[in-house]
């Protein structure tokens, strides 16, 4: 049995492991999907982020020269009217740019320079005003070193016959600065082509607005001029110098390199994905309109996910530490379930105890179904529902010598140690009981030897009783018990003496008690269980809750059945707090029967002394009490043969006796007329015999010697009840 036991723990604990290992590693799978999966989304919305943070200062540098851009072109245009006047006076052409560049701080420059040969005069014209600190300077552009007709500034403007930007350049013997030239053609009244006005602005401003606004530490920005021309480049040595066609190809991501430049070049927008030193880098582009320009931020992947990476090695350190603690944790539910596991195993050998117990404890009391099955004297059931697998509620009974020996008990305490009191309590009434039938003498010594073994202080309220089934006669003894309910004419509680229950002092004087029962009277005994069950509101079933349970006829086995379902309908969902004990005792003993029918004949009244001498004998009545009744009933029948039937007609009456306890109940029908006798009035006793009324006198007699006298007509029928008690 030991190795048999042994095996299973074996069995178990190697299951227990192979679950604790199978659930680590679901653990540590769930963990890393879920990293991976938080990983995923976080780099998502740090992409949307970078993407969001990277077009705002695409568009925020572009806003900055857009603004510049949009300052320069007003100013250009906003001369042109003076330009045209000033054709016909060319000496006044150089205070046109003096005004453009002293009213408008952006422009650095201008000139109006004439198209050569339109003014035969003047082959080459071209004054050069320029803002150099607080002053202006002007000179003239028209020398054989400069060669203005030359200029791409000049020449474009009248090739495409509207205002250019030129590709940004050092003006050498002009501004001597790096510049970029916006141009407007200049028509006379013919609409010839006559000067070309211009307006300067400075670069150098560039590439500090361009790398003033940095989206990460390491990130970097570019402005390529229409031709490609770096503008603006994180190594200066390229700027002006050289075109990014120059660069690509020396790079080792070269194809991707040359797809974003021709993108840059062609206007477009967009972003790519490109490798510096095998390094990820993000590139975003935008155009700069009306200058051909395009300019592009370079976001390494590192100033991206930097924060990431470090989020993920940390939570890669968490999750392992998780695993560890999780591992130790199992461990410890590992031993831990061990531990229940042998925990279970006693529970359950305990339940098994207990269910063993709980089917001896119910063995102990009887089933008055199976006890009384061929009884007529005698309807009883009970029944005890514990709270627990074992509780400390009883009952009992048998017959012994025409004598029913019941009782009723509850063991202060619960569970296990209540139920040994409780059986010793019903073997010490078994076998007192055998010996004695004194209900006092009984108590007495089952107290005192309660007291002897009482080392627990456990006590017992205990209610013993002894009914003379012959006579009904009841004898009883109660021990701190609740008092049973009788039920007779009415329901009441049982007169009883309180004393002290079983088990606390020796040597008590009970007091015994006693009764008589009738047919049909009842005994219900309890148990506090049932009047002090409790509901979810804390409220009691209660004493008149149980008196209106047990109104109405019914049989023993119906009044526990409906009463324990009242009881449970109370309680309702509300645990049940104290054994529940109910003994229901219906007396029906001492019911004798007997029958006589007659016919409507006077000579048939002779028949009535050998029923009612019948019923002398088999009921020992007192001397004399037969011989009232004959003359009753004689008066009684006489009444129906002479009124209940019209002359010459046959018919019957029927008269019936019961004996009911200390009763006899006669009944007397006919199929006759209706007819009352007992709404005759009373006979006057004083009167004369002159003057007394015929009649009256059968009826007083009845009314004499009987103690009840009812009539009633049911279905077409006299019934007149008669009651003596005896």
């Amino acid at each position: 049995m030991k190795r048999h036991k042994d095996s299973i723990t074996r069995l178990t604990e190697g299951k227990t492991t192979r679950t604790a290992i199978l659930l680590v590693i679901v653990a540590a799978v769930t963990l890393e999907a879920t990293s991976v999966i938080q990983g995923v989304f976080a780099r998502q919305k740090l992409q949307e982020e970078m993407s969001m943070q990277a077009e705002n200062h695409l568009s925020l540098i572009k806003s900055e020269i857009m603004n510049i851009i949009n300052q320069a072109e007003a100013a250009v245009r906003n001369k042109v009217w003076i330009a045209q006047w000033s054709l016909d006076h060319p000496d006044s052409l150089a205070s046109v740019g003096r005004l453009l560049v002293r009213d408008n701080p952006v422009i650095v420059g201008s000139t109006v320079a004439l198209v050569p040969g339109y003014d035969p005069d003047r082959p080459l014209h071209s004054p050069y005003t320029f803002r150099s600190g607080d002053t202006l300077v002007t000179r003239s552009l028209a020398t054989e070193a400069y060669d203005y007709p030359s200029m791409e500034w000049f020449t474009k403007p009248l090739e495409l016959h509207e205002g250019y930007w030129s590709e940004p350049y050092i003006d050498e013997g002009g501004g001597d600065m790096l510049m970029t030239t916006y141009s407007v053609p200049i028509s006379d009244e013919s609409g010839r082509d006559a000067a070309v006005l211009t307006g300067d602005i400075s670069l150098d401003w560039l590439t500090e607005l361009v790398n003033s606004l940095q989206v990460y530490p390491h990130s970097r920005s570019i402005l390529l001029s229409r031709t490609g021309l770096f503008m603006v480049s994180p190594q200066e040595e390229m700027v002006m110098v050289k075109t990014v066609d120059e660069v690509v190809h020396q790079l080792r991501d070269s194809l991707s390199f040359k797809a974003l430049s021709h993108a840059m070049l062609e206007g477009r927008s967009g972003k790519t994905v490109v490798r510096i030193d095998e390094r990820k880098h993000h590139v975003y582009y935008a155009p700069v309109e009306r200058t051909g320009w395009s300019m592009c931020i370079i976001i390494p992947d590192d100033d991206i996910f930097h924060d990431l990476r470090k989020n993920d090695i940390l939570t890669r350190i968490l999750e392992l530490l998780g695993l560890v603690m999780l591992i130790i944790l199992i461990r410890s539910s590992v031993r831990s379930q061990m531990k229940n596991y042998d925990l279970i195993q006693r529970k359950e050998r305990m339940e098994g105890e207990l269910q063993v117990a709980s089917k001896i404890q119910r063995a102990l009391v009887p089933d008055p179904l199976r006890s009384f099955t061929e009884r007529k004297d005698l309807d009883m059931a009970a029944t005890i529902i514990p709270a627990k697998e074992v509780g400390g509620d009883l009952y009992d009974f048998f017959i012994l010598n025409g004598k029913l020996f019941f009782c009723i008990g509850d063991v202060s305490g619960k569970g296990v140690p209540a139920s040994l009191v409780m059986a010793v309590t019903l073997t010490a009434f078994r076998a007192v009981s055998a010996q004695e039938d004194s209900p006092s003498k009984i108590v007495s010594s089952m107290n005192d030897g309660m007291v002897e073994m009482n080392e627990d202080n456990l006590f017992v309220t205990f209610f013993c009783g002894v009914l003379d089934l012959d006579t009904g006669h009841l004898r009883y003894c109660n021990a701190g018990h609740n008092p049973p309910m009788a039920l007779t004419d009415r329901i009441t509680n049982l007169p009883v003496l309180p004393n002290l229950p079983l088990g606390v002092m020796r040597g008590f004087p009970f007091v015994e008690q006693e009764m008589d029962l009738h047919y049909d009277d009842a005994l219900f005994l309890y148990t506090d269980g049932v009047t002090e069950a409790q509901n979810d509101r804390q409220e009691l079933f209660g004493e008149a809750r149980l008196e209106q349970a047990l109104h109405g006829k019914k049989s023993a086995t119906d009044h526990i059945g409906n009463i324990r379902q009242q009881v449970a309908d109370f309680v309702g969902d509300a645990p049940q707090s104290d054994d529940l004990t109910m003994l229901f005792l219906h007396y029906l003993g001492q019911k004798k029967e007997y029958h006589l029918t007659l016919v409507n004949d006077l000579r048939q009244l002779s028949l009535l002394t050998g029923f009612v001498d019948r019923i002398r004998e088999e009921n020992d009545l007192a001397p004399g009490l037969d011989t009232r009744i004959n003359l009753a009933l004689e008066e009684a029948a006489c009444n129906v043969i002479m009124y209940a039937y019209p002359e010459g007609t046959a018919g019957t009456l029927n008269l019936d006796a019961v004996r009911e306890g200390n009763r006899l109940r006669f009944t007397l029908s006919d199929q006759g007329k209706a007819f009352d006798p007992t709404a005759a009035r009373e006979a006057d006793l004083t009167a004369s015999v002159e003057d007394r009324p015929i009649g009256g006198l059968g009826i007083h007699l009845v009314r004499t010697i009987m103690d009840s006298i009812h009539y009633e007509r049911v279905d077409g029928k006299n019934v007149l009840t008669m009651i003596i008690n005896l």
